[in-house]
């Protein structure tokens, strides 16, 4: 509970004290001093109020960003990781044909070396 709303119960209290005893003892001013130090109480507790769901509605904005934020750094890294995979894979295919065809031209090599060796 926060102070508006401990300030605003207590001027409450204290109005509806003033207005009864302003009442008994027929003293208008003291019971209309009374009654407006209630509604003086009453907007106090509401502002009170009004601040507490301010900031229960940012904390939990914060927690739903945070957690919004870490699944998308999750989801990113997951994306990353995959990218790396394809270029790698990528990477290791390109060299794996470039080997093919460099022992396709070595054999090719060897192979005419074989027919000018017997000729």
């Amino acid at each position: 509970m926060n102070k508006d709303k401990v300030t605003g119960k207590l001027d409450q209290v204290a109005g509806k004290v003033k207005e009864k005893v302003g009442e008994a003892v027929g003293n208008q001013k003291l019971a209309n001093s009374g009654a407006a130090q209630q509604v003086k109480g009453n907007v106090k507790e509401a502002w009170g109020n009004a601040k507490d769901t301010a900031a229960d509605v940012s904390d939990k904005a914060r927690a739903r960003s945070t957690a919004e934020g870490a699944d998308l750094k999750a989801r990113s890294d997951e994306k990353a990781h995959d990218v790396r995979e394809k270029v790698t894979s990528t990477a290791q295919n390109v060299k794996d044909k470039i080997n093919t065809k460099l022992d396709e031209v070595k054999h090719h090599l060897h192979h005419d070396d074989d027919i000018r060796q017997v000729h």
